[in-house]
């Protein structure tokens, strides 16, 4: 690939993320328009190695380095949809791309737009940068000078990102300058020859280009001109400036002029570019800056009568009753000129209040760069110390792609920040990639986890969650004799014991509001749950996100169940580590087990005598028993009196099929649309045992499920460990007997989701906020090498480096000849339960990242194969048995791992099967690979595209 090319990708991924706007998230459509050189790599490095130049076609060559695809491939690997244009009209490409880009925006045809120029030529010798008709030949650039005597060639890229200046204002952008205008145009033949300069062409597009922008000259006091220092070029210049603004003003010497080609040389294509992000920069910090080399003036401009002076030092960039503006020019060979009007940036109004604490979060497609990543946005804070934290971690979230490898933190601010992100010494603090997409299950806790000020903090500060808890608590006032407020948020200084809580008519309502507040927050920022599941009075909250219950249904039920159930014999609970078949031995006619939360973690009710005497016994017997935090036997037979009155009540509401699975805690799996619908249903949920660790269970069969206790606490969450050690779950709140804020315990639990690889809606984040986005270091690309030398003149070698030389080694097999390196793809067969149950044989599995290789070595485990795992990874590791990493690009890793892999397999003294490929029920082998094969009784698959319905699976490499 020439690299124009992918230097300019680099670019174009680097100026979207500098401007704060991320192609996954922006609903933008974004076009190209981008100038490119002619590719000296193909002619100087490409061309002249003809065996290599054999081996591809001539298509390939021409994707690769010709100027048409360059626009196209960074609109194809960045996702962008709209226009796509290249832009060839010599030295003026890349400013006659800004102008069509701006045209493209004005008419609609795209929200956002990357306009460039690209010129970069190899070698990068006299043979490219020194033209003979217009070189300098003391390699400096004069601009406007009497010694002027040529240009100086030069390499750049350029890449600017345009807006409509509303759609910037309002999404709060970084703006640099605003383009007010531009113009186009050519000189046709009225000129002395094809290549040379117009002063009426010139005169007449800067003119056309002040007439669109609406601006007089006079009120423009920098012009950034083509200035290339030639003695032809620079007087018919400054002529064509000065006919122009003479059109409306006599003033003289009112007006800067400069060229950036003294300091960079003259970058062909990406020359306008160049010049109009100097002068945009000018504009962002009011100062001009002076034009190089610049000693007396060439006798052939009169720059005595004409507006103009060329400013030779640093200078301020003072108003002079209207705003800074600017001119930019750009004339190509062939005659086709441009001009923009460029004005200072508008003032933003200062951005709103922000929260107390900031989440930070960094991805990257490998370890070694999101270390990076981390270094330089410390080094970033600590170099702009101004810099509002807020912003930082807004535009991070909205303005990044995330990848696989990730990092998330809490901050306060910008100290705090910089001394985080300094301490990420080791890879132990950076999440790994996930073997799957997430799915989120909600877990709502039952009675027990309440206490006073919980959520207290986001009630204060999240409107969202404010609004819907008050929103609750205003439609529970009918039903309650108090304001829930006043128990869960006591006034400073009120004393509100935590038994009042307690006391079930209160405790279930307001466990409820704040459950389901929590819910809808968690959705509002995007975290939607695949499947719900609660504990007792957590199942409504459940219900009602399923859409079972209205919210003024499930309101007014709990709040009766509530009553209901305060009004019944008072009793007591205990927690037993036993399993429910354990504690029937325990059990008398006074005593019922209410729940089963886990394998060795069931709960007891009954009156406070049997439940007191039990647990004596369990005392005295040494086994594990805790009282729980209730005023009642729940699901014990002292609630059948309120069953006929809890029937009616739910008879009198509305019941609906849920439109989201949960749990049932009465069955302990999927709830059926008949259950939901049931008033017995309802009230059998309120007296029979509640089989929580059955709906766990039936919920950790996907493995794709990750659990999320939305509600106080962490019993649930202990409750899925307890199942699973090893399945994640994460707690929303803290435990009451956890001293920290609750806004950094959730903005941590959301830290720990998004690098789960779950989404996160960041806008619906900052629903309540106004942030800016802010220029920030873009992604830590990790460079390699993929260079292809010239041919040495002195040897027959064609390619270096070595490396290249040996990929091209003569191949003396012809059946080689037109190899390239793939995996042989085959449709997948109808399994063959029979040949895998005959004898085990052993698998070799490349996992793919979306989970397909997983899958089928489970499978594949399941019915007693050998199975062999390799994951993707930076470098060749064993990281556990059976189990190896390698870097896909490397060959050597390959050849490593089939060493290490034999070794392993014969130290396990396993049995080797003849090797059957004709009845491998996954793939086909040739003879010819399985001559490759160091070992031929080793099956080899590798997932390919697991999300395509003709998803394949095939052998190794031949390269292998």
């Amino acid at each position: 690939m020439d690299p124009q090319h992918r230097l300019f990708l680099e670019c174009a991924w680097e100026a979207l993320e500098n401007a704060g706007h991320s192609t996954e998230s922006t609903e933008s459509v974004i076009g190209v328009y981008a100038g490119i050189g002619v590719s000296t790599y193909l002619l100087y490095n490409l061309q002249p190695n003809r065996e290599l130049m054999a081996s591809m076609s001539s298509l390939q060559v021409m994707m690769g380095v010709d100027k048409d695809y360059v626009p196209t491939r960074v609109s194809y690997k960045l996702n962008l949809k709209g226009p796509s244009v290249s832009v060839q009209t010599a030295c003026s490409s890349s400013l006659v791309a800004v102008h069509l880009a701006c045209q493209s925006l004005l008419s609609g045809e795209c929200d956002m737009a990357l306009a460039a120029g690209v010129s970069v030529k190899v070698p990068q010798t006299e043979l490219t940068l020194a033209p003979g008709e217009i070189i300098s030949p003391d390699g400096h650039c004069r601009a406007f000078d009497a010694g002027a005597n040529g240009t100086v060639g030069g390499n750049g890229i350029g890449v600017v990102v345009l807006k409509r200046l509303e759609e910037a204002i309002a999404d709060r952008d970084t703006i640099y300058a605003v383009i007010k205008g531009s113009a186009i145009n050519n000189d046709g033949n009225m000129k002395v020859g094809y290549t040379a300069p117009s002063e009426e062409g010139q005169a007449r597009v800067i003119h056309t280009a002040q007439l669109v922008a609406d601006v007089t000259p006079d009120t423009i006091t920098y012009m950034e001109a083509h200035g290339t220092g030639t003695t032809l070029g620079d007087p018919i210049e400054i002529a064509a400036m000065t006919r122009a603004f003479r059109a409306s003003t006599d003033k003289t010497r009112f007006c800067a002029v400069g060229s950036v080609k003294t300091n960079v040389g003259h970058l062909d294509a990406a020359a306008g570019i160049t010049g109009l992000i100097k002068t945009v920069l000018a504009l962002h910090h009011q100062q001009i800056p002076p034009s190089l080399h610049f000693e007396t003036a060439n006798p052939e401009i009169d720059f005595e009568h004409s507006p103009f002076y060329v400013n030779q030092k640093l200078a301020p960039w003072q108003r002079n009753g209207t705003p800074r503006r600017a001119g930019v020019s750009s004339f190509g060979f062939g005659g086709t000129n441009a001009h923009v009007i460029l004005e200072e940036a508008p003032q933003i109004d200062p951005t709103s209040h922000s929260k107390p604490l900031h989440l930070l979060v960094l991805s990257a497609k490998t370890e070694g760069s999101l270390e990076q990543a981390i270094a330089n946005l410390a080094d970033h804070l600590k170099q702009y110390p101004h810099l509002n934290i807020a912003d930082v971690a807004y535009t991070l979230q909205v303005g990044r792609k995330a990848f696989n490898y990730r990092y998330a933190a809490v901050v306060k601010d910008l100290s705090q920040a910089i001394s985080i992100l300094e301490s990420v010494s080791s890879p132990t603090h950076l999440s790994q990639p996930p073997e799957f997409d997430p799915s989120v299950v909600f877990l709502f806790p039952g009675q027990g986890a309440q206490y006073v000020n919980m959520a207290r903090e986001l009630y204060d500060q999240e409107p969202l969650f404010r609004e819907t808890c008050d929103r609750g608590f205003h439609l529970l006032q009918p039903h309650l004799d108090i304001d829930l407020r006043e128990l869960l948020f006591p006034a400073p200084g009120a004393h509100i014991s935590a038994p009042e809580l307690n006391q079930t008519a209160y405790a279930q309502p307001a466990l409820f509001v704040i459950e389901y507040a929590l819910a809808h927050l968690w959705i509002s920022w995007g975290v939607r749950p695949s499947a719900l599941i609660g504990h007792s009075i957590g199942e409504y909250v459940a219900a009602t996100l399923a859409g079972v219950f209205s919210l003024e249904d499930a309101l007014k039920l709990v709040a009766t169940r509530g009553r209901l159930m305060q009004q019944c014999q008072p009793g007591s609970m205990l927690a037993v580590h036993q399993s429910v078949a354990d504690l029937q031995t325990h059990l008398n006619p006074e005593i019922c087990i209410a729940a089963s939360n886990s394998p060795r973690l069931s709960v007891v009710s009954g009156s406070k005598e049997a439940i007191a005497q039990l647990e004596r016994q369990f005392v005295a017997h040494q086994i594990r028993c805790q009282p729980l935090q209730t005023s009642h036997a729940f699901h014990s037979d002292t609630m059948d009196a309120v069953l006929p009155a809890f029937t009616e009540a739910v008879q009198a509401v509305m019941l609906n099929p849920p439109v989201i699975p949960f749990m049932s805690n009465l069955t302990g799996t999927w709830i059926t649309a008949e259950q939901a619908t049931s008033p017995q249903y309802w009230a059998q949920h309120l007296r029979q045992r509640v089989r929580f660790s059955e709906g766990i269970t039936e919920l950790l069969t996907d493995p794709t499920r990750v659990f999320l206790e939305v509600g106080p606490g962490r019993t649930l969450s202990t409750f899925v460990r307890q199942h699973d050690p090893e399945r994640i779950s994460i707690c929303s709140l803290r435990h009451p007997q956890e001293n920290q804020s609750d806004v950094a315990f959730l903005l941590n639990t959301v830290g720990q989701i998004w690098r789960l690889g779950v989404p996160i809606n960041w806008t619906g984040f900052y629903a309540q906020e106004q942030r800016d986005r802010l220029p920030l270091p873009t992604y830590a690309f990790e460079r390699q090498r993929y260079w292809i030398e010239p041919p040495d003149s002195n040897s027959d070698a064609l390619i270096h480096p070595l490396s290249l030389q040996k990929a091209l080694h003569k191949k003396s097999d012809i059946a080689d000849w037109f190899y390239v390196p793939s995996w042989k793809r085959t449709l997948l067969p109808p399994a063959s339960p029979e040949l895998l149950a005959h004898q085990s044989q052993i698998w070799l599995i490349f996992e793919d990242e979306l989970g397909l290789g997983m899958c089928i070595a489970q499978r594949l485990a399941q019915q007693g194969q050998d199975v062999i795992r390799v994951t993707a990874a930076d470098a060749f590791q064993r990281v556990g048995d059976r189990h190896y990493t390698l870097d896909p690009a490397i060959q050597e890793h390959y050849a490593t791992l089939m060493t290490e892999m034999m070794a392993e397999i014969e130290a396990s003294a396993i049995d080797a099967p003849d090797f059957a490929p004709q009845h491998c029920p996954l793939l086909s082998v040739t003879q010819r690979d399985r001559q490759k094969l160091t070992k031929p009784w080793v099956f080899i698959a590798c997932s390919i595209c697991p999300k395509r319905s003709d998803c394949t699976i095939g052998s190794m490499p031949r390269s292998m």
